[in-house]
């Protein structure tokens, strides 16, 4: 039997189209990302979701909404943990300004290791990797053991941190609504099957990926 996750990113924000940090804050989809978002679910309409679980962030949980249009009687379930990393006081700021001080990379490759102390007013990344990875290992052992197919709707860096710690792919660039899947063994073992797909063509203008070291 093999539990499969499929892990959507939120629709584009306003946010992202203006490249303003987006982590504990939020902002709705712009017209362009509820469209996107509604490409993504007419993809994902045939998959036989038996869960769904989302960050409570509001583009988060209304990304989901719109995806579970297709699945009547599947109950949409939040968890706190499945919230994007805490910027501190970069937030609701030009990433420019956070790329000035410390730039994208060399902060994505602190956080992963779980050495950076955070941002100003913002979350110690071995706090963010601890809840992330413990989030997955909650949903997997609640799901394991049947053939389910459980949709994760999260966020870019929460979604890719997790990612990075299945395989040495570093933080993927996941496009707004992209859909990446992750199958699960009997043994709860899991495997990156299928990896940011961009099934509603919103490119990487809110997706900044940093590669895995070279070993």
């Amino acid at each position: 039997m093999t539990l499969t996750l499929t892990l959507v990113r939120h629709g584009r924000t306003h946010f992202n189209a203006r490249r303003v940090l987006q982590g504990r804050c939020d902002s709705p989809l712009t017209r362009e990302g509820r469209a996107g978002v509604r490409v993504t679910a007419r993809h994902l309409a045939g998959t036989p979701f038996t869960a769904a679980w989302s960050s409570p962030s509001g583009r988060a949980v209304s990304t989901a909404v719109e995806l579970l249009r297709h699945h009547e009687g599947v109950r949409l379930r939040t968890h706190p943990d499945l919230r994007e990393y805490h910027f501190g006081a970069y937030e609701r700021r030009p990433e420019h300004e956070l790329d000035a001080v410390l730039p994208w990379a060399a902060l994505v490759e602190q956080v992963l290791a779980g050495t950076h102390p955070g941002l100003p007013g913002g979350e110690h990344a071995a706090d963010f990797m601890r809840r992330t990875t413990s989030v997955f290992a909650h949903l997997v052992e609640q799901h394991l053991g049947s053939d389910a197919h459980v949709l994760v709707v999260g966020h870019g860096l929460a979604l890719g941190a997790w990612l990075a710690t299945l395989a040495p792919v570093g933080l993927v660039a996941l496009p707004n609504a992209s859909v990446t899947t992750v199958e699960v063994d009997a043994a709860g073992t899991p495997r990156i099957a299928s990896l940011a797909e961009d099934v509603a063509a919103q490119g990487t203008l809110a997706a900044r990926p940093a590669l895995a070291p070279v070993a």
